[in-house]
């Protein structure tokens, strides 16, 4: 970390759309703290990369939905910056971290609900708070969602549901960080194909189609697609957007 650069702390950032957005932030001059659930190896590559554009990374592992976990995580993520900065405090926070969950509404379990409840609701709720005391004012948060949250699919009630309510609660955190010039925003991708949900968009040539079939740009969408919807949102280009929901979906269900 670099005394004279921003710094993100971007959650699931070793695969998928988090990587993408950990490599944009790092194209943009901007140096990044990134989380990994499992996998330290794809993590510890994405640093590699990272480095490899000029900027300082650094990899933690965080279980998103352990909640009992934040003190010991943001702890080792100030003494991190203390150490390599001077400093404790760090400029945007981007809630990516996440797990799919495919099941009709019928058959979802309290134990399946709970888990998610705690990976993407509840969890970006307190470790947001607890990262709080230590963003700069004038920083941004950027939680990620879900075209789910805004039109409906079977099999994702529960998934959508907790994805909009972390939309609320967007508009909240815009509301009362106002006084400290942060400004927190929603990114809402659409299908897109990765190992998300087991690669179920990607591998599936006949659901790949019908999704592409429906989105006005003809296709699913891809990682790269999204990480620089990410990084332009933490650019001064971007001051001015506050408690927005910002679908980057290629148009689909129009």
């Amino acid at each position: 970390m670099s005394t004279k650069n921003k710094i993100a702390l971007v959650t699931g950032g070793s695969r998928g759309l988090g990587k993408n957005m950990v490599l944009a932030l790092a194209k943009k001059g901007i140096d990044v703290v990134l989380t990994y659930n499992s996998n330290k190896t794809e993590a510890d590559k994405v640093v590699a990369e990272v480095q490899a554009l000029g900027q300082q990374a650094f990899a933690l592992h965080l279980d998103a939905g352990n909640i009992k976990s934040f003190d010991t995580f943001i702890q080792q993520v100030t003494s991190h910056l203390k150490e390599q900065t001077g400093s404790t405090q760090f400029d945007f926070l981007i809630n990516n971290g996440g797990t799919a969950l495919y099941s009709p509404f019928a058959e979802t379990t309290e134990e399946q609900f709970d888990t998610a409840l705690n990976i993407h609701y509840k969890g970006v709720f307190f470790l947001t708070q607890k990262a709080l005391p230590f963003i700069n004012d004038g920083g941004r948060i950027i939680n990620i969602s879900s075209g789910l949250a805004r039109f409906s699919y079977p099999g994702s009630s529960a998934y959508g549901s907790l994805k909009g309510a972390v939309e609320v609660l967007t508009r909240y955190l815009a509301k009362e960080l106002g006084a400290r010039r942060i400004a927190a925003n929603v990114v809402a991708p659409g299908p897109i194909a990765t190992d998300f949900g087991g690669g179920r968009v990607r591998d599936s040539k006949e659901f790949n189609d019908q999704l592409s079939s429906i989105t006005a740009l003809g296709r699913v969408g891809l990682p790269e697609d999204i990480g620089g919807v990410v990084a332009f949102l933490c650019s001064e280009d971007a001051r001015w957007i506050n408690g927005q929901r910002i679908e980057v979906a290629g148009g689909i269900n129009l």
